[in-house]
């Protein structure tokens, strides 16, 4: 039965992963620029890179949710698996740095999501009553690049964590 739970807990841990690294990676140089380039407008790309971030942030959340309970999953039940704290152990600091960084990557997927969004939600719908107000649209700019180069940075977070993964896994 353990063999099971493990190996049922390392699939999803490993599809989660896929899903929301992935799905950055394809949302940043896939979708993005192909919008970009098709659309030429810079109203529609909005629009549509708002319909598919609202489509992408559900499979993100439930990403973040199965690794957190897959993650405990495979330490508790996982050989190999140190106490975080065993610092002799020169595998450990490498899965400390790698969860460190997922719980940066993680706070900045909540931030974007649960307060930029909505203030650039609404800082938008202020200026589509008052088209005429320079400073807001460049506020609504700024915070739009800001959210952008946030997701940039959690895809080198996701891409580096991989990367220690493929370490760790090494041994």
């Amino acid at each position: 039965m353990k063999l099971i739970v493990l190996s049922l807990s390392h699939f999803l841990h490993q599809l989660a992963t896929v899903v929301w690294i992935g799905g950055i990676w394809m949302i940043l140089l896939v979708i993005l620029p192909g919008a970009r380039t098709s659309l030429q407008s810079a109203p529609m790309v909005g629009k549509l890179m708002k319909e598919i971030t609202g489509r992408f942030t559900p499979l993100a959340n439930i990403s973040i949710a199965v690794l957190i309970i897959t993650g405990v999953i495979i330490g508790h039940y996982g050989k190999n698996i140190t106490n975080p704290f065993e610092l002799y152990n020169h595998w450990t600091p490498i899965m400390l740095i790698k969860h460190i960084l997922v719980t940066l990557m993680v706070l900045i997927h909540f931030y974007r999501g649960l307060l930029l969004g909505p203030k650039i939600g609404k800082l938008s719908a202020q200026l589509s009553e008052s088209p005429e107000l320079s400073t807001l649209s460049t506020q609504v700019t700024r915070l739009q690049k800001f959210s952008l180069n946030l997701v940039k940075i959690n895809l080198a977070l996701g891409l580096t964590v991989l990367f220690l993964t493929g370490v760790v896994s090494s041994r």
